[in-house]
C-alpha cells in the first residue's frame, strides 16, 4: 500500500473533511483549525523532546496533523515516515550485538538528559546526590 491509498478507517474522515472544504468558509475555517491544533501539538512534542518519554512522538503526530491541510507537512511527514522506517529496517538487519549497543548508548543519552534536566531544574547533582547517599 502506498501513502497515497487510504485505509478504510481514514475514509470517513477524509470524507468528512472533503464535506467541509466544499464551502469557502469551511475550507478557511479547517486551514485554520488544523493549523493551529496541529502548531500546538508540535510545540507541546518540542517542550517534551528532552524529557524520557513520547515528545518525539508527539511531533510527528502534530506533523500529521499539519498534514491533513497543508501539502508541504504531508511532504515532510511522508518523508519522515520513510527514513524512520529505513533506520528501523536497517536496525532489524543487524546482529543482535549490535542492537543492544545502540539500546545501550540509548538509556546512555536518557540518563544523560534526566541528570541535565534536574541539574538545570532544581540545581541539584544527581551523581553527587546518589554517591552522598550511598555513603560515598
Amino acid at each position: 500500500m502506498t501513502d497515497e491509498e487510504e485505509t478504510p478507517r481514514q475514509r470517513p474522515l477524509h470524507a468528512w473533511l472533503d464535506r467541509v472544504r466544499r464551502t469557502r468558509s469551511g475550507s478557511l475555517t479547517l486551514k485554520i483549525a488544523v493549523g493551529v491544533l496541529g502548531t500546538a501539538v508540535i510545540a507541546l512534542g518540542i517542550v517534551l523532546i528532552p524529557f524520557p518519554g513520547p515528545g518525539w512522538a508527539i511531533v510527528l503526530a502534530g506533523l500529521a496533523i499539519l498534514a491533513l491541510e497543508f501539502h508541504w507537512a504531508h511532504r515532510l511527514f511522508t518523508f519522515t515516515k520513510r527514513q524512520l522506517t529505513r533506520w528501523l529496517d536497517w536496525i532489524k538487519r543487524r546482529h543482535w550485538t549490535v542492537r543492544v549497543l545502540i539500546g545501550a548508548a540509548g538509556l546512555v543519552f536518557v540518563a544523560c538528559v534526566i541528570w541535565a534536566s534536574v541539574y538545570v531544574s532544581f540545581d541539584v547533582n544527581l551523581w553527587t546526590e546518589i554517591s552522598r547517599r550511598l555513603g560515598h
